[in-house]
């Protein structure tokens, strides 16, 4: 392009040289021709420049991009503000879906005659809208309130110790120091945030720029994306620093309270000791005075003793009045002597025990669903309280009151102590709410196997999906606290030779508050993707007889049964 433009300014150039040296031409011939030059002249310039300005153009959409690209991967890198705002576009996102799908199903409904497909497309719909809800229940017991809540909520601040005693002391400054560091953490969080706003403040004049310069691409949802987000940080950010303005004063106020009762504590301290001392002082100068006055031994011995047993006698008084407050001490006391108490109701004290174990243990708490083994019977339900004696359990429908129970909806009553001495499984724990369950069919041995393990996969893999997610989400939040091995959370599908067929056993993640519904609904649709295959048949225990006549040989009827010819 930049050699036809040379050529054509130079073609013209020439022309109006040309145009110039010849001497014969009419004048107004000449002024034509010059005029014509120079509008050539003209428009050469202005393809040229035009030119120059496309190049500065694409060099910069090309740098603009490339900070685009930075800015992104910064952006993409883990950080806790990121999380929590994919957390709640991703539950956004869920219940746009379901309530779209809900309005879809309700229009279906309504339709007064329906054929088979639209029968058929309802059904599916309400599948879908079923395991739609149940995801988004699991998600919504993970949501806060409002976006941020919990990052932007500082650590509670534990009740102010109250000083009784000098070793109070140690406690009061492991406190403070806690709440330094309580407040540097909040802080170490503004930063993360700030610096993220920062960048999403360059990505949006970035997107801005480009958006201004490249008019065919479209950027505005991207812009719109990074202005929301930016807005969102922004509101956080603000009440970020107001929360931590207040915070730091918060402390500041505690700290002085605690430095306050630190003082006195030493104070009093000092006072105490500075009596001892003289105690012991006065003590060896009267043992001074008793060994130079007294000259019987025994005499002697019995008041070194009387001096020994009085000031000893002073110090527990002075220690006792000084601490008097502290109940602490008359509790220890009062703990020896119910020693013989402690053994006589030993059930009482190991609930109790037990109650301490769970509740600062924090393997069970309220609402989890939990498995109780006793005298070789199992129960399963969902606490309903855990009290100072008893966990009291509601048992529901599962798939142990399926196969063995036969009976649920009681009210259960499980002893604390039980936590030492039974199996309690918690089906629930921490964050993970769901569990593996798994269903065998049996097929013949001619059957295509291969093929029923991948339909028994397809199918499982199909339902299980949404809660395969959530898995995989919450075993990553375990790592923090367990060492976990094995974290394949995909559906598994074994074949197993049995005695009448090939089992095929499928294993897969469902909620585990509602693993009866899923379970259901995947049997149905693998027997009826079974029956559906000609080369696949369900094997169930039968028997043949083979029975041998002997046409040559005459059976004779018992004497008893009546011959009919």
């Amino acid at each position: 392009m930049r050699r036809s433009l040379l050529f054509l300014f130079l073609l013209l150039f020439s022309t109006a040289l040309f145009a110039l040296g010849d001497q014969n031409s009419t004048d107004t011939n000449s002024s034509e021709d010059d005029r014509v030059a120079q509008e050539l002249l003209i428009k050469a310039s202005i393809a040229e420049n035009e030119r120059l300005i496309l190049e500065k153009r694409l060099q910069t959409i090309k740098q603009f991009t490339t900070e685009l690209s930075e800015i992104n991967e910064q952006l993409g890198k883990d950080n806790i503000w990121e999380k929590s705002y994919s957390s709640h576009v991703a539950y956004a996102q869920v219940r746009a879906d379901l309530s779209t799908l809900q309005k879809k199903i309700k229009k279906l409904s309504k339709k007064r005659k329906k054929n088979s497909k639209d029968k058929e497309k309802l059904e599916e719909l309400k599948a879908k809208e079923k395991i739609l809800s149940e995801q988004f229940d699991l998600l919504d017991n993970q949501q806060d309130k409002s976006m941020f809540a919990t990052l932007l909520q500082p650590e509670e601040i534990d009740e102010i110790p109250v000083l009784s005693n000098p070793i109070d002391i140690f406690t009061a400054i492991s406190f403070i120091k806690h709440l330094e560091e309580i407040y540097a953490d909040y802080q170490k969080q503004g930063v993360e945030l700030h610096d993220r706003i920062e960048l999403l403040k360059k990505k949006k004049e970035l997107l801005t720029n480009l958006s201004a310069i490249d008019k065919n691409t479209n950027y505005k949802k991207e812009l719109a994306e990074a202005s929301n987000r930016l807005e969102k940080y922004s509101n956080a950010i603000e009440i970020l620093n107001v929360t931590a303005n207040i915070y730091e004063k918060r402390i500041d106020e505690i700290e002085v309270k605690v430095n306050k009762q630190i003082r006195i504590q030493i104070y009093k301290l000092t006072k105490i000791g500075l009596i001892i001392l003289f105690l012991f002082a006065l003590a060896f100068f009267l043992k001074v005075m008793s060994k130079r006055y007294i000259t019987d031994n025994d005499r002697f011995y019995m008041a070194n003793k009387i001096i020994n047993f009085g000031n000893f006698i002073l110090v527990m008084i002075i220690l006792l009045f000084s601490y008097i407050e502290n109940v602490s001490y008359l509790v220890t006391v009062l703990g020896f002597a119910s020693a013989g108490i402690a053994i006589a109701m030993k059930d009482w004290f190991m609930s109790m025990l037990g109650w301490l174990v769970i509740v600062f243990g924090g393997s069970i708490h309220v609402g989890d669903r939990i498995r109780v083994d006793m005298d070789g019977i199992k129960y399963v339900g969902d606490v309903m309280d855990i009290s100072l004696l008893r966990i009291t359990i509601l048992e529901d429908i599962t798939l142990t009151t399926y196969k063995v129970n036969r009976r649920a909806g009681r009210i259960l009553f499980i002893p604390n102590n039980y936590v030492f001495t039974r199996m309690i499984a918690n089906y629930s724990h921490d964050s993970l709410k769901t569990v593996w369950d798994g269903i065998d069919v049996t097929v013949t041995f001619d059957s295509n196997h291969k093929k029923a393990v991948q339909l028994a996969k397809e199918i499982t893999r199909k339902y299980s999906k949404g809660y395969t997610d959530i898995t995989r989400k919450q075993l990553n939040k375990l790592r923090h606290k367990y060492s976990l091995k094995n974290t394949n959370v995909e559906p598994r599908v074994f074949s197993f030779i049995e005695a009448n067929g090939l089992n095929i056993s499928a294993w897969y993640l469902t909620n585990a508050y509602a693993t009866l519904t899923l379970r259901s609904s995947i049997s149905a649709e693998i027997i009826d993707a079974f029956n559906a295959e000609e080369d696949i048949t369900i094997a169930y225990p039968t028997q043949q007889l083979n029975l041998t006549m002997n046409k040559k040989r005459e059976i004779t009827p018992p004497d008893d049964v009546e011959v009919i010819s």
